[in-house]
């Protein structure tokens, strides 16, 4: 596979919402966090509202749409969710740019898995159809299965996420590369369908580069946890920098 663009880089403010939320002072501000971050050169922002509230909140989403229309239009922003709880009623209201349907429960601390075919294709297809049919692109959060790639489109999807903590996992171990090969695989399978590419799920400054060599298609990466924990030590503008870096690097 070959690339003739740039990965973009959604910057995922889960994480600074669950330490606000841990006193009742609005601090850290995530609208400012969000602000930092694409001022320094990110391309999107990215929130998971689950129903609990645990950490991005529902005036967190509208925030944010309203900052990123006002301030920020060229900027994308991807809601995240699913689809069979909360996610929708986002979608309705505010019609962002991305939705990317994760199969997570409620009780889920983050999420693990993705769809599987046939199994969820009926209960998703309308809400799949919905969604395009309110403006909004929908990602479905996959497993690196090349053989689920083919029903993901014919559900509608305009594209899928790779789940990648199983990348990240096998990193170092004697079965690294035969792990990456099935991301390769998949996205291989992807692209034949007509699917476009995103990734998320434990990326960082270490893996981002290698992932982004072997998948070089990869539209869009959202990045989270190891970010806000990047931005603790370097601030918000340096971790965004650093991101672009290695996204440059890869390429």
């Amino acid at each position: 596979m070959s690339t003739t663009h740039s990965t973009a880089l959604s910057v995922n403010l889960n994480k600074v919402a669950l330490v606000r939320n841990t006193r009742q002072l609005e601090i850290p501000s995530v609208p400012f966090a969000a602000a930092m971050c694409l001022d320094a050169g990110a391309h999107g922002i990215t929130v998971h509202p689950r129903p609990d509230a645990r950490h991005i909140r529902p005036h967190d989403v509208r925030d944010l749409s309203l900052l990123l229309r006002q301030d920020w239009p060229a900027a994308e922003f991807n809601i995240e969710g699913n689809p069979f709880h909360n996610l929708m009623d986002h979608l309705r209201d505010l019609r962002p740019h991305q939705a990317t349907f994760v199969p997570d429960s409620e009780t889920q601390s983050t999420s693990d898995h993705g769809w599987s075919f046939p199994a969820d294709a009926d209960r998703l297809r309308p809400l799949i159809a919905e969604t395009r049919a309110l403006g909004v692109r929908v990602s479905l959060f996959m497993d690196p299965a090349p053989e689920m790639m083919a029903a993901a489109r014919a559900l509608g999807a305009d594209r899928v996420e790779l789940y990648t903590e199983g990348y990240a996992a096998s990193r170092g171990t004697s079965r690294a590369d035969a792990v990456l090969q099935l991301y390769v695989d998949a996205a291989r399978a992807a692209l034949a369908a007509g699917l476009e590419l995103n990734a998320g799920h434990d990326l960082n400054r270490d893996n981002l580069a290698d992932f982004l060599r072997a998948v070089p298609e990869v539209r869009e990466v959202s990045i989270g946890h190891a970010f806000v924990a990047d931005a603790l030590e370097l601030g918000y503008t340096g971790a965004t920098r650093e991101y672009l870096r290695c996204i440059e690097q890869a390429r």
